[in-house]
């Protein structure tokens, strides 16, 4: 099964290979001690590939917890561009509120600037190029969910959600199954009812 080989794969948010097509599983050649229980396998090039099942096992931890939160409650964070696309269409069908680009310093804390928001929760795509947001959040109590690699650090993090969060069809896949599970733990979306938006819509060109 490619890189992954499951031999009892359970209940998964969506089908096994839909996660394998776009490398979600598939890390760095940097590991981190922080993210080294969810490392599978070395692959014969380096390159650490992520365990599946626990892939899939935190987005639907991370889909519930931020599921308890009203739309302007949370707050995501994207320097990475691969995840520009994504998130605005996650903000777009969702409400959530997102920074697509810079992070500005001070924006959690400092009530003085222009742009000061209030979040109960944020979430990173990544806590390095995303870690000004991290701090702030830590510094005001406020939870952080982060999309983790083999190479991140996540000694600042309350969720961990490993992943391949540098690819563009990673992340589309990430937010358009973030995207379907918020809204159907909101009872946005019916039991059995299709996301009109396609993982072609979340996907960059």
């Amino acid at each position: 099964m490619n890189d992954m080989e499951i031999k009892d794969t359970g209940d998964f948010l969506i089908p096994l290979d839909n996660y394998l097509k776009v490398g979600l599983h598939i890390g760095t050649k940097f590991r981190t001690k922080y993210m080294e229980p969810f490392i599978y396998k070395i692959r014969s090039d380096g390159l650490a590939v992520l365990n599946v099942k626990k892939i899939d096992e935190r987005i639907e931890i991370a889909s519930k917890f931020l599921s308890q939160y009203e739309p302007n409650e949370i707050l995501v964070v994207c320097r990475r561009e691969n995840g520009w696309k994504p998130v605005k269409l996650f903000s777009k069908l969702t409400g959530v509120r997102v920074i697509a680009g810079r992070y500005r310093p001070g924006m959690l804390t400092n009530p003085n600037l222009d742009n000061f928001t209030e979040t109960k929760v944020l979430l990173v795509v990544d806590p390095w190029p995303d870690k000004n947001a991290v701090k702030d959040a830590v510094a005001m109590g406020v939870p952080v969910v982060a999309l983790c690699d083999t190479n991140n650090e996540s000694n600042m993090i309350d969720l961990v959600v490993p992943c391949n969060n540098k690819g563009k069809k990673s992340l589309a896949l990430f937010f358009w199954v973030l995207t379907k599970e918020y809204l159907k733990n909101r009872g946005l979306l019916k039991k059995g009812e299709e996301l009109k938006a396609t993982l072609e819509d979340f996907t960059p060109e």
